[in-house]
């Protein structure tokens, strides 16, 4: 976990730029300050009226730091790293720079440069670093991920090992769209498929508990691991007729999940991908049938999530049906707390009834540890709930 007073991961972070206008000018060098403090360890403000040049700014490749000393925070110099973070980071400056001058929160026009000075030579750095560009593609050839998770199997003619390729290539590479969060693997939805294929038991994830032909609906499916995970481990457990139907709403997002789905030929045929907006679900086919399964992994970022969700759970599932909810616990930035809403909107007296009169309930809750190596630095656990009509 990142010690107190490090620079905040970017992704957890920087404001969306399109909310961009609704800030300070304090609230923009604050993320400026930030940025710097991060990927220009050594520059921590800029003079007023100076132009600056990469020249200026001590270059940090983002894979060696020493600004904190021998002794230096690992998981700091892990953030400097992290391509992901680096490359959202890039393109939030981008869109930044491209929209300064039409800003009215600085009070002066020295204000409005000094930011754009700024935002300026932290981009320019990213640049100019050790790394060539052949070596910088290969970084992100690396978004092409291979998962393997252990598991039984009652299928003889089917291995223990779960294997899933999925392509987090896209995620951070289109300026223009500062919310395609779902072209990332979180890590949630690794702690959550790794946990189901050890103890597929534990969710009820067998012949005798959901029958041949379950139907299964996963709510902010991102890049369609956990629904990839699960069709490969259902028929190692004797169910050979699932539906698995896979929703996000981010047009890029479902473009890489559709593609995923295709990338893994041998689980793909009971998968289905759709388009689902929680703020106004749609009944329409493939949603039109009752799940007895939902899953949703890191799908909350604000109150209205929370509430989203719950209402769609509250449409989509059976009523003897079962669903499997994952928060992801952040204890810094702007998503600080955000895990706490789930129990709000789960236990608000005023929440909607499904059409049998009953409504969902929280009924177990469970705090999940990190992996080592898997999920961002703001990360510092997950909650897990099983919520049902009751």
């Amino acid at each position: 976990m990142l010690s107190k007073g490090c620079p905040l991961p970017p992704s957890s972070s920087l404001p969306p730029l399109r909310k961009i206008e609704l800030l300070t000018e304090a609230d923009v060098f604050a993320t400026l300050d930030n940025l710097t403090r991060l990927y220009c360890p050594l520059v921590f403000s800029i003079e007023p009226g100076r132009k600056h040049s990469v020249g200026d700014v001590p270059v940090d490749s983002g894979y060696v730091s020493d600004a904190e000393g021998e002794n230096g925070d690992d998981a700091l110099t892990a953030l400097r790293a992290d391509g992901f973070e680096r490359t959202f980071a890039e393109r939030w400056l981008t869109g930044f720079i491209a929209r300064v001058e039409e800003l009215s929160c600085f009070e002066t026009d020295e204000a409005r440069e000094r930011a754009l000075d700024q935002a300026s030579c932290v981009l320019e750095s990213f640049f100019t670093s050790t790394i060539d560009e052949e070596e910088r593609l290969e970084q992100l050839a690396q978004y092409s991920r291979d998962f393997t998770f252990s598991t039984s199997s009652r299928n003889p003619s089917l291995s223990n090992n779960i294997e899933v390729r999925l392509n987090d290539g896209l995620a951070g590479q289109n300026s223009e769209e500062p919310d395609d969060v779902g072209l990332q693997s979180w890590g949630a939805s690794i702690v959550f498929s790794k946990l189901m294929c050890d103890l597929p038991e534990w969710f009820g994830l067998g012949k005798e508990t959901l029958g041949n032909s379950p139907r299964i609906i996963e709510l902010g499916a991102g890049t369609g691991l956990v629904s990839l995970a699960l069709s490969a481990l259902l028929p190692r457990h004797d169910i050979t007729d699932a539906t698995i139907v896979a929703t996000d709403y981010h047009p890029a997002v479902m473009d890489n999940l559709r593609a995923n789905i295709a990338a893994n030929p041998l689980h793909a045929p009971s998968i289905e991908a759709a388009t689902l907006d929680w703020s106004k679900p749609s009944r329409a086919s493939p949603l039109d049938v009752e799940a007895d399964v939902l899953l949703a992994t890191d799908v909350i970022y604000t109150t209205e999530h929370a509430v989203w969700i719950r209402d769609c759970a509250t449409q989509f599932l059976k009523k003897n049906g079962t669903f499997w909810l994952v928060a992801t616990v952040r204890d810094n930035g702007r998503f600080e707390g955000v895990s706490n809403t789930v129990k709000a909107a789960f236990g608000d007296e005023g929440r909607p009834c499904a059409s049998h009169g009953k409504r969902l309930t929280i009924l177990h809750e469970e705090r999940l540890g990190k992996l080592d190596g898997v999920g961002r630095g703001d990360e510092s656990g997950y909650k897990m709930f099983r919520i049902a009509f009751a």
